[in-house]
């Protein structure tokens, strides 16, 4: 469950913190005074996606954290624990941060992790419900999401579509092979005539640097000789007769050694002259020996640049160095090596191909089998909850038909071979049909409840968020989802928006939401209501006036009969 947020420089939010305790809690305001922003930096915190704009004007970037108690959910230590991710007494900390550049951090406890790092884990944890999600039940798609859900299935048809995936694949492969063939003469005379010129090459990684580095040698090699002759003169004594640099250098040495016995002080810079001394000895050794063996070979130039010119050639036919030749080559034998057993590849392949498409049309007929039975037992909870929320004669049918062509034969997609459709009956004696041809919106609020308390039963989810799930609604009904509300809070953390005074007379804990002004800039808040606050709260949400005497003696009696007694009758 969240214990607490902090939002710093969220949009129209500079800070605020709030903490959350089990049971209900609503969150209310005025319209337009920024409950949905804070459902916003909530859903951010579940992984939603964040962008520059969340950034509040002024600031460099925005901040949403939160505190989640996961002690005791084995879902969420395994995942936590694969990630070596330690709670901190059963608590972690998220930290999520936008910066203006569009760039963000995301941090569980000190360690950075991905945006669908925190989806995942998120989804162990909380469901958020707004109204952006009524209009998802008008999508098949989503229904089989749910169904699958409710069975516990998913992880079967993510397996099936892994063999769904690898089938295409196969099926292209061996398309491929039928459309090559028509041409594979054509083809295998131009790649071995490739091969064979980059075999012949016999050309190796890094050779044409060396040749290049060696060409180099041999165009300037009157100007090297001149340079190395230059440097070993050193060592050798002058036309007039002068000592050479070397024993210059050894006297020097030694006139300083001298010096050093004398002078203790000294002895450093006698150390430092004689390495440096049998330094230079060595080096002049070294340089004339490379001088002894240099050789100019006019014919090893002549080779070097024949070399270089087939190396060119072959890497404006096959690749930009030797590494692409040679690639080019491995490709090639790949490609040949196919060509040659075009034949028995497409004999495997077909024999695989069948293979899996047995294997897929049975686990379609399995999942077909499970998405059945787990469709009655969804239909029948979910009729309770509906009638719990005053839609008591409504008959909802989930519907899982087996799709198959005029033959009989299965035909499978990427999630199976069903159509799973959610149809309503609002009305006794009315047909069965689509939610999007008969839900009006108070209803499609009250399904969308009693879809997610199904699943939140079988996902040990900790937390409930629902933005709003009042509009359109009123009256009994109000009454019947503000009771299913606060019923659903005596087993998971609830966090509810709403505009409804019946709802907010349930809560455990009332958060306001206010808009304000302060030099020019608008600011966003919340705060955590005293009882007496929760009683001016209530009168505006009753008659727009929290001072009204007739509005605050109303509100207290609501507060006294539904907080004195959390399940009381309505």
């Amino acid at each position: 469950m969240i214990e607490r947020i902090t939002v710093r420089n969220f949009i129209l939010v500079e800070h605020l913190e709030l903490d959350f305790t089990p049971g209900f809690t609503v969150l209310t305001g005025e319209t337009g005074a920024g409950k949905s922003i804070l459902v916003g930096a909530l859903s951010l915190l579940f992984g939603g996606k964040g962008g520059a704009d969340l950034v509040r004007a002024g600031a460099q970037e925005a901040l949403v954290a939160g505190e989640f108690n996961v002690r005791d959910h084995a879902g969420c230590a395994s995942w936590l624990s694969s990630r070596a991710i330690e709670p901190d007494e059963g608590v972690i900390l998220i930290r999520r941060t936008v910066k203006t550049s569009g760039r963000g951090t995301i941090y569980m406890q000190d360690l950075p992790v991905t945006r669908g790092d925190l989806e995942e884990f998120a989804g162990f944890l909380l469901d958020l419900h707004s109204q952006h999600e009524h209009q998802s039940l008008f999508h098949e798609v989503s229904h089989r999401r749910l169904v699958d859900r409710y069975a516990g299935i998913e992880a079967d048809v993510a397996r099936y579509g892994e063999d769904f995936s690898r089938l295409g694949e196969l099926q292209q492969r061996l398309q491929s092979l039928k459309e090559r063939e028509s041409d594979r003469h054509r083809q295998t005379e131009m790649l071995e005539f490739s091969l064979r010129e980059i075999e012949s090459a016999g050309i190796r990684p890094g050779e044409w640097d060396d040749l290049e580095a060696e060409r180099v040698k041999l165009v300037q090699y009157e100007k090297l000789a001149t340079q190395i002759e230059g440097v070993c003169r050193l060592a050798e004594p002058s036309p007039a007769g002068d000592l050479s640099v070397l024993d210059q250098m050894k006297s020097a040495r030694q006139e300083l050694s001298g010096a050093a016995r004398i002078d203790l002080s000294l002895e450093g810079e006698a150390e430092r002259l004689e390495n440096l001394y049998y330094e230079m000895e060595d080096l002049l050794h070294s340089v004339a020996g490379y001088r002894d063996g240099m050789i100019y070979d006019p014919a090893r130039l002549d080779a070097i640049e024949e070399r270089l010119a087939t190396l060119r050639g072959l890497f404006r036919k096959y690749g930009d160095d030797e590494e692409a030749v040679l690639q080019y080559a491995r490709e090639a034998r790949t490609s040949l090596d196919e060509m040659g057993q075009t034949e028995e590849n497409r004999e495997s392949l077909t024999r695989e191909i069948t293979r899996l498409e047995q294997r897929i049309g049975q686990e379609a007929r399995r999942l077909h089998s499970l998405r059945t039975e787990a469709a009655g037992g969804l239909e029948e909870r979910i009729r309770a909850v509906l009638s719990e929320l005053a839609m008591g004669r409504a008959e909802f049918i989930v519907s899982v038909q087996m799709k198959t062509g005029e033959s009989g034969r299965l035909i499978c997609g990427p999630q199976g071979a069903d159509r799973i459709r959610f149809l309503i009956s609002t009305n006794t004696g009315e047909e069965p049909r689509p939610l999007s041809q008969v839900a009006s919106g108070g209803e499609l609020s009250r399904v969308m409840l009693a879809i997610k308390t199904v699943l939140a039963g079988s996902d040990d989810l900790r937390t409930l968020v629902f933005d709003e799930i009042d509009t359109g609604i009123g009256g009994q009904v109000a009454l019947a989802l503000a009771a299913h509300l606060r019923s659903l809070a005596d087993h998971t953390q609830v966090i509810c928006i709403t505009h409804l005074a019946t709802i907010a007379v349930r809560a455990d804990n009332h958060i306001a939401v206010e808009k304000s002004v302060e030099g020019n800039r608008t600011i966003i808040s919340a705060r955590k209501l005293s009882d007496q606050d929760c009683v001016q709260e209530i009168a505006r949400m009753l008659s727009g006036d929290g001072q009204e005497a007739h509005s605050l003696d109303h509100a207290r009696a609501l507060l006294d009969r539904y907080r004195g007694d959390a399940h009381g009758e309505d």
